[in-house]
């Protein structure tokens, strides 16, 4: 992933490429992937740093979607299952088996969910991660201590994954990047190019340096999320509105709330949402909320009925209720939804399936979807396109495409797992000095021999970049983060040859971000 190469392969005005990705979160960078490993030339185009927006933002489940099934959305579920399976495969280093506990504390809720988890590992067939089962209150209170109590009648084991988004998209990043694909963030498309009608290609600015690139191609993909409509507004200017975001609040507590390595799923709350608490690099991610909102942004803030909604109700489940004190970061999210017809429409009615929309110019966009089927909506995202194309028509092969760093039967206990094969290179430079064995913070073994790999290797342009998406310790802990900023800045100015100018602008900056992922 080193940049200037990248960059190289838009030196060539004469240059036409077979596509161009507008959009660098799951969905783009899948994408990307697909049509670099069937042999086309590829460039995608992030406007700030890959996952910036939505997909660094998840429940970080890898999973079939145990709600769907139960809102009778079965084509869904199936598609999801298999796609489950096959990241699992893809990307040993990244997915893990999860097990999760339903506590029951109604009579019928132990055999009305036992059937369903038991048809949901049916329908993963080959690919499941484990067998479900029912077990009794007691065996269920040793599993999750913390768990209230008063009143279970039963619990149910069921298995899925669960992931690190933002270190899956970096690595999907160096896999298309590997195959041939120009991939680069920072990239900001201007403008849609057409010849008489037709988009022949985009006009992007490089944010590092205001040079402009003009980019010829024969698709154009849309797949910017929850900005979709601001690509389609380009295409056609007053066109209606195609996306509709529904946000996703998470809270991040300690690890001691739980006390296992189990997480909880509760599949029904009092005003019929889903709620999960799951155990994340030694932390837990209680969440989520769904809420339309209507206007799209990179940065979210969580609503205080949001973050009262999340305490609470995790509070009815946990002999500790967790208190606002206790927060050790908070998160924000915005799903792509499709727009309702009617403004009344709430969330949970509107479909998680992905949408292909092709405009009259010839531009695909994509919505929808998550990222366990972002490997599938790439797949068919590239059909789609390349029956509209006068190029040769290549099969997928993604779907035995191992991702980069990808490593049989991982050390999860190993604070450096989410690098993979990476992991080996990041222990001969932390070893090289005692400098570079220095830990950023008393309470995480981040070293500067890891920050230093990061820099040289990662595309990283900002101090945030760094301690939300690589290392993730903004989604985990934002008061360490902060306090990890001002070594972790000077670092970069130093890899970067930047001055105490761009230091103190990048501290204001992350500081500013920061400030939104903590409770006072």
């Amino acid at each position: 992933m080193k940049r200037e190469s990248v960059l190289s392969q838009l030196t060539d005005p004469n240059k036409i490429f077979d596509f161009v990705v507008i959009g660098g979160g799951a969905t783009g960078l899948g994408i990307a992937l697909d049509a670099a490993t069937r042999g086309y030339s590829v460039a995608l185009f992030e406007r700030s740093d890959f996952t910036k927006a939505t997909s660094s933002r998840s429940t970080k489940l890898v999973h079939g979607g145990v709600r769907y099934l139960a809102q009778g959305d079965v084509a869904l579920v199936l598609e999801a299952l298999r796609e489950r399976g096959i990241l699992a495969k893809n990307a040993p280093h990244l997915v893990k088996d999860q097990v999760f506990l339903i506590p029951c504390y109604r009579w019928w809720e132990g055999p009305f969910y036992t059937i369903g988890l038991v048809l949901y590992d049916f329908m993963a067939g080959k690919l499941r991660f484990g067998r479900s089962m029912c077990i009794g209150p007691k065996r269920a209170l040793k599993t999750i201590p913390t768990l209230q109590p008063k009143g279970m009648s039963a619990g149910i084991l069921y298995h899925d994954g669960q992931f690190d988004d933002s270190r899956l998209a970096i690595n999907l990043t160096r896999t298309a990047i590997d195959a041939g694909a120009c991939v680069l963030n920072y990239m900001n498309v201007t403008g849609l190019l057409k010849e008489e009608g037709q988009i022949s290609g985009v006009s992007v600015r490089n944010e590092e340096n205001g040079d402009t690139y003009h980019i010829k191609s024969r698709a154009v993909i849309n797949a910017t999320g929850v900005f979709a409509d601001e690509i389609l507004q380009m295409d056609e200017p007053g066109k209606r509105q195609t996306v509709r975001p529904s946000q996703g609040v998470h809270l991040v507590l300690d690890a001691s709330f739980l006390n296992s390595d189990h997480a909880i799923m509760i599949p029904s709350t009092p005003d019929g949402r889903v709620l999960f608490a799951v155990p994340w690099h030694n932390k837990v991610v209680v969440g989520t909320t769904d809420t339309l909102i209507r206007d799209a942004s990179e940065e979210p803030i969580a609503m205080q009925a949001e973050i009262d909604f999340i305490l609470e109700t995790a509070g009815r489940y946990l002999t500790r209720q967790p208190q606002r004190c206790d927060v050790l970061s908070v998160f924000a999210g915005l799903r792509p939804l499709a727009a309702p017809r009617d403004e009344g429409t709430k969330t949970k009615e509107i479909s998680r399936s992905h949408k292909l929309i092709r405009e009259q110019s010839g531009l695909i966009t994509i919505i929808g979807g998550k990222w366990t089927t972002y490997r599938k909506m790439a797949q068919d995202t590239v059909d789609m396109a390349i029956k509209q194309m006068d190029v040769p028509q290549q099969s997928c092969v993604t779907e035995n495409y191992p991702i980069h760093g990808a490593r049989p039967n991982p050390d999860f206990t190993d604070p450096l797992y989410v690098y993979g094969t990476d992991a080996d290179e990041i222990r001969k430079l932390t070893a090289s000095s005692i400098d570079m064995q220095e830990k950023l913070h008393p309470a995480y073994s981040y070293t500067i021999g890891e920050i230093c790999w990061i820099i040289r290797n990662e595309m990283v342009f900002t101090l945030e970049d760094i301690l939300a998406r690589r290392l993730r310790i903004l989604f985990m802990d934002a008061r360490a983060a902060i306090e990890m900023a001002p070594k972790v800045v000077r670092i970069m100015a130093t890899e970067k040859k930047k001055d105490l100018a761009w230091e103190t602008d990048q501290l204001e900056k992350f500081n500013k971000v920061a400030s939104n992922y903590f409770l006072d």
